[in-house]
C-alpha cells in the first residue's frame, strides 16, 4: 500500500518516469511487480516511457508551454495511476480495489494540481532559470519517490502524506485569496442597493 500511495503521486508528477523507473527497477528484481502489472518491465514498454520521458523532460522546462503540457497531461497521469493502483490490487476484493483506484487517481491528481499550481505560480518570472530548477526537481521527486518507497515504504508514505497536506493547505490558501476580491465587491453592491 505504501509503494503504491508513493508510486500514484510520483505518477502525478512524471507519470513517464515513474513508469520507466518502475520497468527498470522490475526487470532488475529490485521490486516484484504484480502480475498485473508485469507489463511494465517488459522493454519495449521501458523504452517508450523513457523516450516519453525524454521528451517532457525538454517540454517541461519551456516557460507557457509547460502549462499546456501540463494541462493536457492531467488527462494522462491521472487515469494511469488509477489503473496502476487497480493493477496493483488485483488481488484485494472489488471494492477494495475500487478503493484503491480512486485513492490512487486522487493522489495523483493532488500532485498533479499542485505541480500544475506551482508551474503557474513560476512562469510569470522573466529568467527561465526557476523553470527549469522547479522541473528538474519534480522529475528527480518522482524517480526518487519509487526507488525509496522500494527501500523505505512507510517513511515514503509519511513523505507523501506531508507533501499531501501542504499541497491542501497551499490550495484552500489560493482558493480564499481569489474569492476575496469578490467578497469585498459583493459587500460593497450590497451597500449600494441598501
Amino acid at each position: 500500500m505504501a509503494l503504491l500511495v508513493a508510486t500514484s503521486f510520483a505518477a502525478g508528477l512524471n507519470v513517464y518516469a515513474t513508469l520507466a523507473t518502475l520497468g527498470l527497477m522490475a526487470h532488475a528484481g529490485v521490486i516484484p511487480l504484480p502480475p498485473a502489472l508485469q507489463l511494465l518491465s517488459n522493454w519495449y514498454v521501458i523504452a517508450a516511457s523513457s523516450a516519453m520521458c525524454v521528451i517532457e523532460f525538454f517540454a517541461d522546462k519551456i516557460p507557457a508551454f509547460d502549462l499546456l503540457w501540463n494541462a493536457l497531461h492531467t488527462f494522462i497521469r491521472v487515469p494511469i495511476a488509477a489503473l496502476l493502483a487497480y493493477g496493483a490490487t488485483a488481488n484485494l476484493s472489488l471494492w477494495e480495489q475500487l478503493a484503491a483506484t480512486v485513492a490512487g487517481g486522487a493522489i495523483a491528481l493532488a500532485a498533479h494540481g499542485g505541480k500544475t499550481a506551482a508551474r503557474a505560480a513560476v512562469t510569470p518570472s522573466p529568467e527561465p532559470f526557476s523553470n527549469i530548477s522547479l522541473s528538474l526537481g519534480e522529475d528527480g521527486l518522482a524517480i526518487f519517490l519509487i526507488w525509496f518507497a522500494s527501500n523505505h515504504p512507510y517513511s515514503a508514505m509519511a513523505i507523501v502524506g506531508a507533501m499531501l497536506v501542504v499541497i491542501i493547505v497551499l490550495g484552500r490558501w489560493v482558493i480564499r485569496s481569489l474569492r476575496a476580491p469578490f467578497r469585498g465587491a459583493k459587500c460593497e453592491t450590497g451597500a449600494i442597493k441598501a
